[in-house]
């Protein structure tokens, strides 16, 4: 018998307490079966090959093994079938990334079906997931981004495009999307049925309307609604999106909405880590001790060396200025630091202002919490008539696949 399988009385002998059941079950996408239900969310700027490469070495360095899904910054579909340089360098993947994810951001079927088999004919990717969560005023306003599911011709004809392209190989088609518009015209219902309909392996809800941008709180009890909703007729999973900033909201959101997994966006900015942590909890173990300032420091350099690669030296350290903020949140490494940090131009440079932080700082307790952009609620704009009917055959108007940040 092994000692995990002993009954929770033996524990006792042992002055240890029973394993608890795991919050939520692996979670499979397709062929893909992942030994911990937590996805990192695309970000734009954020989720690239050097920021994924390093929330992989660091679950695999606390956890001993990378049970997640980490997802490539978002690309358009059209720039990549164009292969614009820039997009084909958002795509690129590490050569132990495995499954590769790669985000779509699309607005017609035509595009979508000849990114998608471009991923498949090209090997770009083990797995495709398609944006419509996006609410920037200058997407919504062409029709683009989180106002495609409510019109639900356009929103099945894309999700249909992208499974056609990859049928017959082993690359899963998965959304992620918003609650809806605005409260009074909801569609993430509608969208699920379709999204499965058209045989997307996954969906994920962003429990935000577009009009919420990323302001004020995400709205669990949709996805509970949702999973309910695609799980009266399937068992493609559902996961649920919004306001996770720590392990324990990970555990709180799968128990209070049955979701099949997370997804984490802001939540992980200038923490890396979070991943082990999430890992951990939901299979019922102890997280790891948050790290202290000086394991922070380390983790901040290994970033910035990580961005030089991908990036070059110049203009990896001009990206790593904007994660500074996120990273030395709530600890006292006092406002000339953080000042010279956000200038940083070397990685000599890096390492010589990182080495006298104090190393023993603990993490602080105001190091959880909202973090990345918030904003404020406003009214999505569309284009002219777009709410008069959501099942005409309304197309997306010029411009809206310009590049954008996601959702």
């Amino acid at each position: 018998m092994r000692i995990l399988d002993l009954p929770a009385e033996r524990w006792d002998t042992y002055g240890m307490s029973a394993p608890t059941a795991p919050s939520a079950p692996a979670l499979r996408i397709g062929p893909y079966a992942l030994d911990s239900p937590v996805v990192l969310a695309p970000m734009a700027g954020v989720t690239n090959v050097a920021f994924r490469t390093l929330c992989r070495e660091l679950e695999q360095e606390q956890q001993g093994s990378v049970s997640g899904l980490y997802v490539c910054e978002m690309v358009t579909a059209r720039a990549l079938v164009e292969r614009q340089p820039a997009t084909l360098h958002m795509a690129t993947f590490a050569p132990e990334e495995s499954p590769r994810s790669l985000q779509l951001y699309t607005v017609d079927a035509e595009y979508t079906y000849q990114a998608a088999r471009m991923i498949v004919d090209e090997n770009l990717a083990d797995h495709i997931d398609i944006n419509f969560g996006c609410p920037v005023p200058k997407v919504t306003r062409r029709g683009g981004g989180s106002a495609i599911p409510y019109k639900r011709r356009l929103f099945r004809s894309i999700v249909a495009a992208a499974v056609r392209a990859t049928a017959g190989t082993d690359i899963p088609v998965t959304v992620k999307m918003r609650v809806g518009i605005d409260d009074e015209h909801h569609t993430h219902l509608d969208a699920g049925r379709i999204a499965v309909e058209e045989g997307a392996q996954a969906v994920a809800l962003h429990a935000r309307t577009a009009a919420q941008r990323y302001s004020g709180e995400a709205d669990w009890s949709q996805i509970s609604r949702l999973v309910e909703h695609v799980g009266a007729f399937s068992d493609v999973p559902v996961l649920g999106n919004g306001d996770i900033f720590s392990a324990e909201d990970a555990v709180r959101m799968v128990d209070e909405t049955g979701c099949a997994g997370v997804v984490i966006g802001r939540g992980c900015l200038g923490r890396p880590w979070l991943f082990s942590e999430l890992a951990a909890r939901l299979s019922g173990r102890e997280a790891p001790t948050p790290p202290t300032l000086g394991e922070v420091a380390r983790i901040m350099y290994r970033h910035g060396e990580l961005l030089a690669q991908h990036h070059g030296e110049d203009k990896g350290m001009r990206d790593i200025r904007k994660h500074v903020a996120w990273y030395l949140r709530g600890f006292p490494a006092g406002s000339e630091k953080r000042v010279a940090l956000s200038a940083v131009r070397t990685l000599d440079d890096l390492a010589e202002m990182l080495a006298d932080l104090p190393p023993d700082e603990p993490f602080p307790a105001d190091g959880y919490g909202p973090r990345g952009r918030q904003g404020s609620p406003s009214k999505v704009l569309l284009p002219e008539g777009w709410l008069d009917d959501p099942e005409d055959d309304a197309v997306a108007l010029e411009g809206a696949d310009a590049q954008n940040s996601g959702g």
